[in-house]
């Protein structure tokens, strides 16, 4: 699998995660995770294969559908959390929110220009190995089209309240789940100088990547 095809199988995992605005607020808490995601995922597909602006990797574009489509679907400040480790519960409120801010920077500047290679791509949801009263599961899929098949899993949870019945915290692609590999580079910088320098050193690489 090369750099390109992971990035893009990341980032159409974000977008798939997040594009539920199309149903109504009953449907989409009523709505089984499996049925979600799969419903969801072509949908998404569909909308950039039309859109040459997410195609082209255009920031402006990509950040505005995250804000818009995704965010209310990706509990992003658990997969933040869970990412940064123990040095969460130590980071102030303003800290947390700055990390979530540059951490969301971080992920879509650094896997948008995989949108290119979304062309004729299909979404193959995987049958679902779970019990009608978890709280928690993961949906399987795999991404046909174009070359070989690409492995993208969600982890979900059941949501309290109002919105979206289930809410997606960790996306694996062929087998590596985001939060495993982020917990690793995050710990790095953390041992070194705490959470100011883990701060630092994403402000600094989304400075970086921005100018390229």
């Amino acid at each position: 699998m090369t750099r390109l095809t992971r990035r893009f199988a990341f980032l159409a995992a974000l977008l798939i995660a997040g594009a539920g605005l199309v149903a109504s607020p009953q449907a989409r808490a009523d709505e089984a995770p499996d049925a979600m995601v799969g419903r969801l995922s072509q949908d998404v597909l569909d909308t950039i294969k039309t859109d040459k602006n997410l195609q082209s990797g255009n920031l402006v574009r990509v950040m505005a559908l995250v804000d818009d489509k995704i965010m209310p679907y990706v509990d992003f400040r658990r997969m933040t959390a869970a990412a940064a480790g123990p040095a969460w519960r130590r980071a102030t409120p303003e800290q947390q929110q700055q990390l979530q801010d540059e951490f969301k920077t971080l992920l879509i500047r650094t896997y948008s220009n995989g949108l290119r290679q979304i062309s004729n791509q299909t979404v193959d949801v995987q049958p679902m190995r779970s019990a009608p009263g978890d709280q928690e599961v993961v949906v399987r899929t795999f991404i046909r089209g174009g070359g070989e098949p690409v492995q993208m899993d969600y982890r979900l949870y059941k949501a309290p309240g109002q919105g979206p019945g289930w809410k997606v915290y960790d996306l694996n692609v062929m087998g590596i789940w985001i939060i495993d590999t982020y917990r690793t580079q995050f710990a790095q910088q953390i041992n070194a100088g705490g959470i100011d320098r883990l701060l630092q050193t994403l402000a600094e690489r989304n400075k970086s990547n921005g100018g390229k």
